[in-house]
C-alpha cells in the first residue's frame, strides 16, 4: 500500500497555453446547406463551442473540481509489458466496485449514501485505463481486452480486494466481461449497460418479429441504424488508428468535433452543456498518452489473436459470475432481451423507459439504482462478496489462485457444455 499515492490534476501551464493558440489558429470547413447532423457535427455548433472555448471556458475552474474527486496513483504490473502507472479514484464503504474515472464522478455520492442503512454502499474503484486519462500510455503492440483486464484486477489485489464485483458501458462492458472469464473466483459479480450479446441469424424472421415487444422492435431499428450510419468511427480506429491520432492530438477542434458527435448521437437528448462538453474534450486533449493512445484499443482488440477470443467469449455464457443487464433505449445497439439469456446466470435485468450510451453521466441515478437492487436485500447479487453485504464494514477475504490455462480449459468446457444443450434442443424442436 505504501506505493500507492495521492494524486491531483495538474495539467502545466505552457500547454493550458499551447492549446489557447491552437484554437486561434484554428481553420473551419464550410458544410453543405441544410446538413444538420446528417454529415456529422454541425458547423454552427462547433463554432459556437470554439468561440466559448476561447472567450469563456475555464480549465482550471474544471480541474479543481475533478481534483475533489479521491485520486490516487500506482504501479501495475502487466504480465509482458512494464509497470504502468495507474490513475484512479478510490472512495471507500463497504463493497467494493471498479468502474471508470470521469463517468463515476455524478454516482460516487449516490453510491456512498445507504438511507440509513436500509440500502447498500460500495468501495468504487474507478481507473483511467492505460492510454486513457492520467494513466500512462502503453509503447508496446499487443495490449489488448486481456491486459486492461489484468490491470483492473491488479489493481484490485493491490487495494486488498480479493473479491468484488464490477460495472461497465462501453468498453467497460467488455472489460468487466473478460475480468469475469480470467477471474471469476474473484469476480463474482457484474452488472454492464451496453450488452454485447450474440446476435440471432434472422431476427426479422416473422417467427421472432412476432414475440418482440414494441420496446424491442424500436432497439432493433436503433441498432440498425447505429451500424449503418454510426460505425464510421470504429472502421478507421480499428484499422489505421495511427493516421487518425494525428488529427486528435494536433488539432483540439478536430477532437472536439470527433467527440462531440458521439455526444449527440449516443445519447437520449441529454442536454450537455457546453462546460461538460469542452471538459471532456480536455480530459483528453491533456492526457498523458495523448488522445491518439485512446483509440488504439480497437485496433488492439480486433486485430491480437487472444483479444479477438475473448471478446468473442464475453458474447457468451460467462461461467461461475452473476450478471446484471440495464437496457437504456438510445444506446448503441439494443438487442432484445431473449439474445441475453446465455450471457451467463442473470439475476438482475431492467428495461429503462429512457437513457443512452453515457448512462452513468446522462442518468446517474438509474444505474446507482440498479447497483442497490441487484446487491441490496433481495436483490439477486446480495451478499454475493462473502462476509459483505454493503450495510456494514466486517467481511472476510479469500486469496485468488488460477492459472491462466485452467481459467482457459474452464471457459471452454462451459461453453462447449452450453453449445451441446443447444444443439440437443434443437433437435428435439425438429
Amino acid at each position: 500500500m505504501e506505493s500507492i499515492q495521492p494524486f491531483q490534476v495538474s495539467v502545466p501551464q505552457e500547454l493550458v497555453d499551447q492549446l489557447d493558440q491552437k484554437l486561434s489558429l484554428a481553420s473551419l470547413p464550410n458544410e453543405l446547406e441544410d446538413s444538420d447532423w446528417e454529415y456529422g457535427a454541425p458547423l454552427a455548433d462547433i463554432k459556437r463551442l470554439l468561440e466559448y472555448w476561447q472567450e469563456d471556458y475555464d480549465w482550471q475552474l474544471h480541474e479543481a473540481r475533478i481534483n475533489e474527486l479521491p485520486q490516487f496513483m500506482t504501479q501495475i504490473t502487466v504480465n509482458g509489458f512494464n509497470n504502468l502507472d495507474i490513475h484512479f479514484v478510490h472512495q471507500t464503504s463497504p463493497v467494493e466496485r471498479p468502474g471508470s474515472f470521469q463517468e463515476v464522478a455524478k454516482i460516487l455520492p449516490l453510491l456512498a449514501d445507504t438511507k440509513d442503512g436500509t440500502e447498500p454502499a460500495f468501495h468504487i474503484v474507478a481507473p483511467s485505463l492505460p492510454n486513457f486519462g492520467f494513466s500512462q500510455g502503453v509503447t508496446k503492440k499487443g495490449f489488448s481486452l486481456p491486459q486492461y483486464a489484468e490491470v483492473c484486477h491488479n489493481l484490485m489485489m493491490k487495494l486488498g480486494y480479493t473479491q468484488y464485483v464490477t460495472q461497465g458501458g462501453d468498453w467497460g462492458a467488455w472489460i468487466t466481461r473478460t475480468i469475469g472469464l480470467l477471474h471469476p473466483t474473484s469476480c463474482l459479480a457484474s452488472h454492464i449497460n451496453m450488452i454485447g450479446s450474440r446476435e440471432s441469424p434472422n431476427p426479422r424472421s416473422p417467427s421472432e418479429a412476432s414475440s418482440l415487444t414494441p420496446s424491442e422492435r424500436a432497439g432493433l431499428d436503433r441498432s440498425a441504424w447505429f451500424q449503418t450510419q454510426g460505425t464510421g468511427y470504429s472502421a478507421i480506429q480499428s484499422t489505421k488508428p495511427q493516421t487518425l491520432g494525428y488529427l486528435l492530438n494536433d488539432s483540439p477542434i478536430g477532437l472536439l468535433a470527433w467527440i462531440y458527435e458521439k455526444f449527440h448521437d449516443w445519447t437520449d437528448a441529454y442536454p450537455w452543456t457546453d462546460d461538460e462538453i469542452l471538459t471532456w474534450t480536455c480530459i483528453y486533449a491533456f492526457s498523458t498518452a495523448g488522445p491518439a493512445a485512446s483509440i488504439r484499443i480497437y485496433k488492439e482488440s480486433m486485430s491480437v489473436d487472444e483479444g479477438v477470443w475473448l471478446k468473442e467469449k464475453t458474447r457468451g455464457y460467462v461461467p461461475h459470475v452473476k450478471l446484471g443487464l440495464a437496457y437504456y433505449p438510445r444506446d448503441i445497439y439494443v438487442h432484445p432481451v431473449a439474445w441475453a439469456r446465455g450471457m451467463g446466470e442473470i439475476v438482475f435485468e431492467k428495461m429503462h423507459e429512457r437513457g443512452g450510451h453515457f448512462a452513468a453521466w446522462e442518468w446517474p441515478e438509474s444505474v446507482a439504482g440498479d447497483l442497490k437492487e441487484m446487491f441490496g436485500r433481495g436483490g439477486g447479487a446480495e451478499g454475493v462478496v462473502r462476509g459483505r453485504d454493503g450495510t456494514d464494514g466486517g467481511g472476510n477475504r479469500r486469496d485468488m489462485v488460477d492459472a491462466e490455462g485452467a481459467r482457459r480449459d474452464r471457459i471452454d468446457e462451459e461453453t462447449d457444455r452450453r453449445d451441446r444443450m443447444d444443439g440437443e434442443g434443437d433437435q428435439e424442436m425438429n
